[in-house]
């Protein structure tokens, strides 16, 4: 994914520090773990291993590691326990190299997903000490997405300067954009809901939330073809208005995340949900998180302060 603008324009070129050198890789970074958190959430909800460590922070009566006897299922949940890890590092990484750059902007970004970590492990959790209840459950999933989209906005910031933003889109272009945003949001959001209404609970003795699974699954689909609908107006607008190359290309991978999902979704839904389509489906919302703020930050540019 190419989140970029023109390098700020400089009035004399100098060499780029090691921390500037190392700034963007880390973004990249952050993006990248913050994708596999959600996919190896995903894994443990979808094996049934969610209860695999039944209690928090210990896995087990005082032991943080599980041992022998708990089986495949704790294996599963401790993993997904360590990826917390690997992505405090990275964090804490992209943190003191924001730092020593000295941009307030990448200071801030990096600093909201070092936030993040203690927060998810929090959720996690709370969603383990109430037998994986769906809306935390739920909750926990759209805290990841949020991380992936502040990672391609601190990805984004690597490539430009601080000076205040102008847009690069017509004012009623980049509304329309806005609302795409957050129309993809409630897509999100009620994929969640599906999720806690469906038999992929995390644990089998772990409550629904009561739903009728075909209502929200509608209910769902019906908000995909509306976001479907606002990314082919937004692809035709920015092909026939003055528009950076950079928004078309973010609105064409943007629509074709969102045809793979709903090809996905709609072959999982008839096929009877199984585990290697839905951790596909999981991916998918990670890409469309990214892509669809990707988008959003191509309608304006920050050039460099003189």
């Amino acid at each position: 994914m190419g989140v970029s603008v023109e390098p700020p324009s400089t009035h004399s070129a100098r060499t780029p520090t090691r921390a500037e050198r190392w700034m963007r890789p880390l973004a990249w970074s952050s993006l990248a773990v913050n994708i596999l958190i959600v996919l190896t959430g995903g894994v443990v909800r979808l094996t049934g291993s969610g209860l695999g460590c039944p209690e928090w922070p210990r896995c087990s009566g005082r032991s943080f590691t599980p041992h022998g006897a708990m089986g495949i299922h704790a294996a599963i949940e401790f993993g997904n326990r360590m990826v917390t890890f690997l992505i405090a590092a990275v964090a804490i990484a992209t943190f003191v190299t924001a730092w020593q750059v000295g941009r307030r902007s990448l200071i801030k970004l990096s600093l909201v997903l070092a936030l993040g970590v203690p927060a998810q492990a929090v959720i996690g959790g709370i969603s383990v000490l109430t037998d994986l209840n769906p809306w935390v459950v739920a909750l926990h999933l759209l805290v990841s997405l949020a991380m992936v989209s502040v990672a391609v906005v601190l990805l984004q910031r690597t490539g430009e300067g601080d000076g205040p933003p102008h847009p690069t889109v017509p004012n009623g272009v980049g509304w329309l954009v806005r609302l795409l945003f957050v129309v993809g949001w409630v897509v999100l959001y009620v994929g969640t809901v599906v999720t806690g209404s469906g038999p992929h609970a995390g644990d089998a003795s772990s409550p629904r939330n009561g739903l009728d699974p075909r209502a929200v699954s509608q209910l769902h689909t019906d908000v995909v073809f509306l976001l479907l609908g606002l990314t082919i107006a937004v692809l035709l607008v920015l092909r026939s208005v003055p528009a950076p190359p950079h928004a078309r290309e973010a609105a064409t991978a943007l629509l074709l995340v969102e045809l793979a999902q709903a090809t996905i979704g709609f072959i999982q839904y008839f096929s009877g949900l199984p585990v290697p389509l839905v951790t596909i489906h999981l991916l998918g919302a990670a890409l469309t998180t990214a892509t669809m703020t990707w988008l959003l930050l191509t309608t304006r540019a920050r050039p460099a302060i003189a």
